[in-house]
């Protein structure tokens, strides 16, 4: 039975691949690990008793009947020794010497067999995960976000109207930069915080969702300003078995869902180079107060209108206004940094699959000189681990954009576009600054120099994949918060499969143990040796009964004085002639007493 209890609990976690207790007896065990190991220990040790003791029993009686037929003093001495759990140390007879050792040892191995199977340990569950998010990759969603457009009364993307988006572009930017350093950084969003960056990726799992709240008749797709975005993402129950998922300590989650990112390379525009030019010479003052000093207001604005050069002699124009005084000179310590986005390839006969952003930073930004960075926007599908509130996200693979993808793109330069513009101020520029805070803060050389420019570079291109993107989280977000489709249910073919696995962190038993199956070899051999015996005692019965004890040291000086059994003295000799002597229990009746006494076979 005590064998069987021990089979039926390892088959019972073999076969669902773990047994765990409810939360709440779990808590009660990691609280109180001290009382946790003295239940186990004790409930282990009158296992292990109670098996040894079974065992002793059935050796006794094997024993008993054993010596009703010639038997030599030292298989006598042991088979004594298995009935005590003690051993014989006798080199000149291996067999029985060895007999005794391995019972000796599995007798001792008992406790720390059921300790170890009852032993509850601390292991990570893993449950399959899958579900649905939003497809941004195929026609389907093309069609819809350019209908979205029309329905906002956009144009184009790039009309300069197109305000969706709030800060979260420039954090997002901020937190990549500081990469290049290896900085650390959290960038967080609609209540859902990121690593770094957010990869493109949007939550689809319920914990790490973010806002609850939901958003107003307007507040959905491009109009998104926050709300509780819709997960489609569930546990697929095992095979075989029906036990209810533990809450567990925590719950980590690693999962395969859709991003999209970019490749940018950033670098100096020559004084040579005719394909990409940027032209910041036309400016006029458009406001001049030269009594500002007097009265402490607004001393003059300088109107800057900043031609691009996009492919096949192709201008684009933006326009900036910045503070200066009313001679129309800037501020030593104000900087100016403005931007131009192409938002196609500069060559007109490519698809278009990317975008070209043309930079140069005056006064404090001067370390910035005319530059180029070309963006290339990759659909990516990324592993994003979830662990400790935080999402970080690995690129498993990357495609670039194709000729369906021209909305997308078309969104993305757009976002890019809004973060140019909205980053100048009168004074400064959120990008400038950010460049130059983060290398000052992180080095020794001067931003200006060669080195610096090379850096500078890369920590642009890092806030531009940043930029990059958090657009597509923006653009995931509003298409899957609450109220975005009917009954908040993304349609089929916008579908995008997710697949990944839970891990919860738990207490119990698990198959993963390889110790599990070592432990019960003890008390399976135990338990096999007390079944011959008792096996053996069965088929040597025969009506035979004696209350003589083998196990007795009295009822054994008893027998051997009854039957005057003469032995050898005590010399080395004499002691390996006497082990060898055969001698068998002679029980009689006389006058109602039963005589017990060995009788020495010749």
């Amino acid at each position: 039975m005590i064998l069987g209890f021990g089979y039926g609990f390892l088959g019972s976690v073999l076969y669902h691949g773990y047994l765990s207790p409810s939360d709440q007896v779990s808590n009660l065990w990691k609280n109180h690990p001290q009382e946790l190991t003295m239940a186990i220990t004790s409930i282990a040790t009158v296992l292990s008793v109670t098996t040894a003791t079974l065992f002793t029993i059935s050796m006794k009686e094997a024993l008993r009947h054993r010596i009703s037929r010639p038997i030599s003093l030292v298989q006598l001495s042991a088979g004594v020794a298995l009935t005590k759990g003690t051993t014989i140390l006798r080199p000149e007879y291996f067999r029985l010497t060895t007999l005794t050792l391995f019972v000796f040892g599995v007798l001792r191995l008992l406790t720390a067999g059921w300790t170890t199977l009852l032993t509850p340990v601390y292991f990570s569950l893993p449950i399959n995960m899958q579900g649905y998010e939003l497809d941004i990759t195929g026609t389907a969603f093309s069609s819809m976000l350019f209908n979205e457009y029309k329905n906002q009364g956009y144009a184009d993307i790039r009309d300069d109207a197109f305000e969706v988006l709030d800060i979260g572009g420039m954090l997002s930017g901020i937190s990549a930069a500081g990469q290049t350093y290896g900085l650390p950084g959290t960038f967080n969003f609609n209540g859902v915080k990121y690593n770094i960056s957010t990869q493109g990726i949007v939550p689809t799992i319920n914990e790490y969702s973010g806002s609850h709240a939901t958003p107003g008749p307007n507040g959905t797709r491009l109009g998104f300003s926050g709300g509780n975005v819709t997960v489609n993402t569930r546990p697929v129950p095992g095979n075989r078995t029906s036990l209810p998922l533990p809450q567990g300590f925590s719950r980590n989650y690693s999962m395969l869902q859709q991003g999209l990112t970019a490749t940018i390379n950033c670098q100096a525009i020559g004084s040579s180079d005719t394909q990409y030019t940027l032209n910041t010479n036309n400016s006029e003052v458009v406001y001049a107060n030269a009594a500002a000093a007097l009265n402490n207001s607004l001393a003059g604005l300088r109107l800057w209108n900043i031609v691009g050069n996009c492919g096949a002699n192709t201008p684009i124009t933006q326009n900036y206004v910045t503070m200066v005084d009313a001679s129309g000179n800037a501020n030593p310590s104000s900087g100016f940094l403005p931007s131009i986005v192409c938002p196609g390839p500069m060559n007109l006969s490519q698809i278009a699959t990317n975008f070209t952003i043309l930079s140069q930073g005056f006064d404090k930004y001067s370390f910035l000189g005319p530059s180029v960075c070309e963006v290339t926007p990759l659909l990516t599908t990324v592993r994003a681990d979830y662990s400790n509130d935080l999402i970080s996200s690995e690129i498993i693979s990357s495609t670039p954009f194709q000729s369906e993808n021209v909305q997308l793109l078309s969104f993305v330069a757009g976002v890019a576009k809004f973060q140019s513009i909205s980053s100048q101020g009168l004074v400064s520029s959120t990008i400038g600054d950010t460049l130059f805070s983060i290398y000052s803060s992180t080095t020794t050389t001067t931003i200006g120099d060669n080195l610096g420019n090379q850096t500078v570079y890369k920590e642009l291109e890092e806030y531009w994949r940043g930029v990059v993107e958090f657009s597509a989280t923006f653009l995931r977000s509003g298409f899957m918060v609450v109220n975005s489709f009917p009954n908040n249910t993304i349609p089929v073919e916008l579908q995008s499969p997710v697949n990944g696995t839970m891990y919860i962190s738990t207490i119990g038993w698990t198959q993963r143990s390889a110790t599990y199956l070592p432990a019960v070899i003890p008390s399976t051999i135990l338990t096999i040796l007390t079944f011959a015996c008792a096996l053996y005692s069965i088929l040597r019965n025969r009506g035979y009964r004696t209350t003589f004890d083998p196990s007795n040291t009295l009822h054994l000086i008893m027998a051997s004085a009854a039957g005057s059994l003469t032995l050898e003295d005590f010399s080395k000799d004499g002691i390996i002639n006497n082990e060898d002597v055969k001698v068998w229990l002679d029980e009689s009746e006389k006058d109602d007493e039963t005589n017990k006494k060995f009788v020495k076979v010749d």
